[in-house]
Order: C-alpha cells, then structure tokens, then sequence
C-alpha cells in the first residue's frame, strides 16, 4: 500500500512543540548544550540500533522542561535552577512557612 503523499505546502504532521528544534528553541542557554549534546549522542545511538527509544525520552524530558521555562519565563527558570543548586550545595536559602504561603496565594485568589 503507498504512502500519501502531502500536497505541496502541507505541514508535516511531526511539526509540533514537541520536535527537537522547538524543544532546544524553549530552553535557556544553561540547558540548550546539555541537550544538543544528549540528542545527538541518542541519535547516533538510534542510528546504529534503529531503536528511536533513547530519542523519545530525551525529548519527553526536556519538553517538560522546556514547558516550565515557557510558562514561568527564563529569569524564574534560573532562579529556580540556583535555588536548586544552592540547596544541593547544603547553602542557607531563606523559605517562607507553608501557612504563610498559603495566606499568600489564597489572597491572589481573592479567598
């Protein structure tokens, strides 16, 4: 059975903000070259074994990202990923109590 063929002009039903180029276009600098790197080493490995698996889950994992940094915006992306990293590094960051931040957001809501 053939193939349909699209008409000229048609997009490519892959074309989504799941491709690679999105994804990578999403990200901030600081993790733009971990995936570069992490979806070309996939690649060839699929290119050897013809098993596209290690390539999805490259793509599932930084399309998660890639969202979050859309909807919270880069500068929160980074402040995130250096709260985080002061965390790991067993620095001092400075928390809100969990009552206090929901009085907070309950305000925002109008509760």
């Amino acid at each position: 059975m053939a193939m349909p063929v699209p008409s000229e002009g048609a997009t490519p039903a892959l074309i989504s903000s799941s491709t690679a180029q999105a994804i990578r276009d999403a990200l901030i600098d600081e993790e733009r070259a971990e995936f570069e790197q992490r979806f070309a080493d996939e690649m060839a490995e699929a290119a050897r074994t013809l098993d596209l698996s290690g390539v999805l889950n490259i793509l599932s994992e930084f399309r998660r990202i890639a969202e979050i940094t859309r909807l919270q915006g880069a500068e929160v992306h980074r402040q995130m990923l250096d709260t985080a990293g002061r965390l790991l590094r067993d620095e001092d960051v400075p928390t809100i109590p969990g009552h206090v931040r929901k009085t907070q957001i309950n305000a925002r809501l109008g509760r």
